[in-house]
């Protein structure tokens, strides 16, 4: 009688799972596309849709604009449902507001989320992931309008003794938690900078330095940016020393508004927190440790943030002054990365978890070459040669996963910078190599699921996504070649809704009549209800990463269940730091891409 029973309870789900629901399911990028590039949104069903037809509709009026065209392809099983189709609608190039409808002649239809088609759709999105970064901002806070951790900090592992005090106030905070890390700041300001170097004349000026909303004739971009800067000019006070982090993971102690921070490092509740020496050495004050061997990767990072802003304070600000001080700051930076190559990773105290990058090379080829650009000096030329060789196609492309932050920043740029002052062809056709065949790993693990995304999905996924669009867009300027707009677009689209459950990754983008993280795991959603718009969540996990970790629990029914597999995840939850926990070096990556794509 067992196997009777079984074989009911067998029936039962599958007719639960592919026989009674006939829901259908369309996906799109909910910002939505410029008339010129690919369009292509997603469909899924438990049921075959062959027999389906599809059509583009506008939206006020209903009247169909383009289509109608049968559905075709099916491009199979994946995660949780058993068809999956591609609708191109390219050639749609006329702008506008529309939805995507799909049906039977004379039957139920079903609509997607509506988005647009037009020029200028990116524009407004700049300012939200600006105004994400500035509820990060450590010390005065000009969303909360208080000011946090006024006693940052105290010195360990430094050549001063243990117990110093070093001004390291200021800064972000580097996600929901409030840890600070020249790791991520640094990449932050390099990619504040390098977005408004490449698309100068798309920035808006609404607020002040200090983050009040009062113009001050500075591009808000720019106030960003310095406020990274002179943190990060803070944590060089001497020739010979660079500071890497503040607090540690003593910070997790639960949600509490930062200028409430009841944390103890040693000297009390609430008062001064720890901040690391950049040693090159492993780093640990509890049960865990690193294993770091340099500071390359910090000092290439942070040589780099410096150059640029030598170029834009001087010749754009007209601050000959700031300039010169970045400068100075940069090329002493850098000298201490060539005499420790290796990296410095994220300091654990009493959890494993930590920033584990160990890929250096590429900082100091970044460094090198923003040096040699400012400077005219041939051995940062060499220099910057050497690294990018070094460097080569070293990355997480065409990988299954990695460990956290191992190959950071997700992206080299530093390629990039130095195919731009290089008047070698030989150097700067293996410099577009290296970018293509990264690119062409991705497309690889592409082709294996429907939505044509390649990334692995390891913690920061999102990250991954948003610095991958970046390379492709890198590369065509490099290159000229076109061939990957496909590719990229889907990366981008992802990010934007075009993913199994139906969300934009962002907080609050699009504005109006999308989905969008309502949950995020910060402290100031919670404790203030204050939408945290703009910033870009962890992402979608392995359901394995998701079940190891510690501390992770969901606090409410799970909307999107219905989408989730035992391969992927994504859950809307404040209690979720593995997918939903916003990231500042994450949003400063997607604001180089969301900032190509204004208009």
């Amino acid at each position: 009688m067992k196997w009777i029973k079984c074989f009911f309870v067998i029936l039962f789900v599958w007719l639960f799972l592919f026989g009674g629901k006939n829901e259908i399911f369309i996906r799109v990028n909910q910002v939505g596309y410029l008339p010129h590039e690919p369009k292509v949104a997603i469909v899924f069903s438990s049921i075959k849709l062959e027999k389906y037809e599809f059509a583009v509709i506008e939206e006020s009026t209903g009247k169909r604009i383009f289509g109608p065209f049968r559905i075709k392809e099916d491009l199979g099983e994946w995660g949780n449902f058993r068809h999956y189709y591609e609708l191109d609608f390219s050639d749609l190039e006329t702008s506008g507001r529309y939805v995507i409808a799909i049906g039977k002649k004379g039957g139920k239809n079903w609509r997607s989320l509506p988005f647009s088609i037009g020029v200028d759709i990116y524009n407004r999105y700049i300012d939200f992931l600006l105004f994400y970064m500035r509820q990060q901002r450590c010390g005065y806070n000009p969303i909360l309008d208080e000011v946090c951790h006024r006693f940052d900090g105290r010195t360990v592992y430094a050549p001063i003794p243990d117990g110093s005090y070093i001004d390291a106030t200021g800064g972000w905070h580097d996600a929901g938690d409030y840890l600070k890390y020249l790791l991520t700041s640094s990449n932050t300001v390099c990619r504040l900078l390098i977005t408004f170097i490449e698309n100068r004349g798309k920035f808006s000026d609404s607020t002040d330095y200090f983050g009040h909303k009062v113009p001050n004739g500075i591009p808000d971009i720019l106030d960003e940016a310095k406020w990274g800067l002179d943190w990060m000019l803070k944590l060089h006070p001497d020739e010979d020393q660079l500071y890497h982090q503040v607090a540690d993971d003593r910070d997790h102690i639960g949600f509490k508004l930062p200028f409430k921070d009841t944390a103890d490092y040693g000297w009390g509740p609430g008062s001064y927190r720890v901040v690391y020496f950049a040693s090159g050495k492993p780093q640990g004050l509890g049960k865990y440790r690193n294993t770091s061997t340099g500071v390359a990767n910090l000092a290439g990072r942070y040589a780099a943030a410096m150059a640029m802003a030598y170029r834009v304070w001087k010749d754009y600000l007209k601050d000959d002054a700031f300039a010169l001080r970045c400068l100075k700051a940069g090329i002493e930076v850098y000298k201490l990365g060539k005499a420790k190559k290796g990296s410095q990773e994220g300091t654990p105290c009493r959890a494993p978890y930590r920033y584990y990058e160990k890929t250096w090379a590429d900082d100091m080829e970044w460094g090198a070459s923003e040096l040699f650009r400012v400077t005219g000096d041939s051995i940062y030329y060499w220099d910057a040669v050497k690294f990018s060789k070094l460097a080569g196609t070293v990355s997480w492309m065409g990988l299954d996963t990695a460990n956290h932050y191992e190959y950071y920043p997700f992206m080299n740029m530093g390629h990039y910078s130095l195919y731009s002052v290089s008047e070698d062809q030989t150097l700067k056709d293996s410099l577009i190599f290296y970018y293509r065949h990264e690119i062409e790993k991705v497309l690889k693990r592409a082709r294996n699921n429907p939505f044509r995304v390649g990334i692995p999905f390891i913690w920061c996924s999102n990250n991954l996504a948003a610095a991958f669009v970046n390379q492709c867009i890198l590369y065509e300027k490099m290159s000229g070649d076109t061939s990957y707009q496909r590719l990229m677009s889907a990366h981008r689209d992802w990010l934007l809704g075009r993913n199994p459950w139906g969300v934009s990754q962002f907080i609050g983008i699009p504005d109006s009549g999308g989905v969008t993280p309502c949950f995020p795991h910060s402290a100031i959603f919670l404790e203030k209800g204050i939408v945290i718009k703009g910033g870009l969540v962890d992402g979608p996990v392995y359901a394995s990463i998701f079940n190891s970790l510690k501390g992770i629990r969901l606090s409410r029914e799970d909307k999107f269940s219905a989408f989730q597999s035992d391969y992927l995840v994504y859950h809307d939850d404040v209690w979720d730091y593995s997918t939903n926990e916003p990231t500042l070096d994450g949003t400063a990556e997607a604001l180089f891409f969301i900032s190509h794509f204004a208009r």
